[in-house]
């Protein structure tokens, strides 16, 4: 059957920034300026250079190899299948982390809703409805994304109009432009910036997504590389546009009631409570419906590692008979989000997240040069993509390193004792799985 290239320039652009979604930098706005000493934009820029010049490896990569669509097969095709099969270890962190990070931001969202509930109650509440809804086999939410989306747009437009009035009425123009989110020398500190920097690119996670459409792409070769480059673009500007009103608004980033919930009390600066409980609605959802299907394709990708007999197949490869659905691994991720919401910061889980991530991005930049070192301004985009890469990985705080550290240990002692010693070729894993 032969693929029919359907799909144009703006259609990967649309999907990209859906999967990333327009509230991406809300979470990490109150941490991010406390950090970085009041340049949370600087780092939402200075991570969307990475994640551009990232973008074109990835593009390259998805344009030579149109069904792979992962980090994990494109290291594997460029340094083979043992530094793959550790780039893939290192994503299936990613996968067990964020159901974590949604039942933190989202029971910590709820709880500015009504704070006489306490936050574990929350965090329960979260994880079982995710457990619950998975176990009844629901994966699909196309459709309620789509509205999501819509409504997230349109509540992030009505901040932006509020914000610019708000600013506007208390000290007019000046109060719009100002260098100092940028850069301010009385508190500027580059390894602060930096550290923040490693936080702020959560924002940018699930770009690489587009490259997954390849095969249904028109001229896949300049369209797909395009397409990811335009959506870390289009996420970095608009992040940058929300977080920059956002520390006009409220400048003294030392007062906010809660960190990590900060941009609420923005947006009810500047629009009343109705904004901010829109815009908490709004975060709920998205965390809830970003939890499910996160918890959907961990459990699947244990599955997947189960049936491979990379993990123990009578708990991991085992499906439900009624519903066909890993329901060990189900209450298995379900319970790692309820205990790690209730162990973890979200700034230490996003670590975690970007940990994983970031070493995944540089073995992409890494896989482009050498597998395609020609032409030579794309093999410089990817060599300088891998320095920046790298410099924000190592900019992670000391705890993520050694925690993502123990982690990637753990995957390199088990694919020795799996492989005899490494004499034999790894098991694949397959992330097709978290699709299903």
């Amino acid at each position: 059957m032969v693929n029919r290239r359907v799909l144009t320039l703006w259609d990967l652009v649309v999907y990209g920034v859906v999967l990333i979604q327009p509230i991406a930098p809300v979470g990490i706005f109150g941490v991010a300026l406390k950090i970085s000493n009041g340049h949370a934009v600087t780092t939402i820029l200075i991570a969307m250079v990475a994640m551009m010049l990232t973008a074109v490896s990835y593009g390259r990569m998805a344009a030579l190899y149109p069904s792979a669509g992962s980090a994990y097969t494109y290291v594997g095709r460029g340094f083979g299948p043992y530094a793959g099969f550790l780039v893939g270890w290192a994503m299936f962190l990613d996968y067990l982390i964020i159901p974590v990070v949604n039942v933190i931001y989202g029971a910590l969202t709820i709880q500015r809703l009504l704070p006489e509930v306490p936050y574990a109650i929350w965090v329960t509440i979260f994880a079982v409805g995710m457990i619950a809804l998975n176990l009844r086999g629901v994966r699909s939410l196309a459709r309620a994304n789509t509205i999501l989306l819509g409504t997230m747009c349109a509540v992030v437009g009505a901040f932006v109009v509020l914000a610019v009035r708000y600013l506007l009425h208390q000290s007019g123009w000046t109060g719009i432009f100002s260098s100092q989110p940028f850069y301010n020398p009385a508190t500027f500190d580059l390894r602060a910036v930096m550290t923040a920097t490693s936080l702020a690119a959560l924002t940018y996670i699930g770009f690489d997504g587009v490259t997954t459409l390849a095969e249904e792409t028109r001229n896949p070769r300049r369209t797909v590389p395009l397409a990811t480059v335009l959506v870390c673009l289009i996420t970095g500007v608009f992040s940058a546009v929300e977080v920059y009103l956002g520390q006009r608004v409220w400048p003294d980033y030392g007062t906010f009631p809660n960190l990590e919930t900060a941009f609420l009390d923005v947006t009810q600066r500047v629009g009343g409570i109705l904004l901010f409980q829109g815009m908490a609605a709004v975060l709920i959802v998205a965390c809830f419906g970003t939890g499910v299907t996160g918890l959907a394709a961990a459990a699947r990708l244990l599955y997947g590692m189960g049936r491979e007999d990379m993990l123990p197949k009578r708990i991991f490869g085992r499906l439900d008979a009624k519903r066909s659905q890993p329901a060990i691994n189900i209450w298995i991720i379900g319970g790692l989000a309820l205990g790690g919401a209730l162990v973890l910061s979200y700034e230490r889980s996003a670590e975690l997240i970007n940990f994983g991530a970031f070493l995944a991005f540089m073995g992409v930049n890494l896989a482009a040069i050498r597998v395609k070192p020609e032409p030579l301004a794309a093999s410089a985009c990817a060599a300088l993509g891998f320095i920046f890469c790298i410099w924000i990985w190592w900019s992670l705080p000391l705890a993520a390193k050694m925690a993502g550290g123990v982690w990637f240990a753990v995957g390199l002692t088990w694919t020795g004792v799996k492989t005899r010693g490494f004499r034999i070729r790894p098991a694949a894993i397959d992330f097709g799985d978290t699709e299903a």
